[in-house]
């Protein structure tokens, strides 16, 4: 354990950034299986709109700081070229 108090303070603030980044994550994870469930499902509709709320919410996690801005386009072109598959 630490016994300086910059150390400790390091130690609160690490632990505050990861939970908030686990968060963001969390959420991309979701929107991103949101939109693969609706291109496994064939529903055309579904998924574009799946993949707007997607975009919106990886493009937050890259401003934020979560995904470095490559990661996040990477991630938006792979879903987009899924959804363009199935129409």
């Amino acid at each position: 354990m630490a016994n300086i108090k910059s150390a400790k303070k390091r130690i609160l603030v690490n632990n505050t950034k990861m939970e908030r980044n686990k968060a963001i994550k969390s959420g991309v994870k979701t929107a991103i299986k949101k939109v693969d469930a609706a291109v496994v499902a064939k529903d055309a509709e579904a998924a574009k709109a799946a993949l707007l709320n997607a975009t919106s919410v990886i493009d937050k996690a890259a401003t934020k700081g979560v995904y470095h801005k490559n990661n996040a386009s990477r991630k938006v072109s792979r879903l987009t070229k899924a959804v363009n598959s199935i129409q």
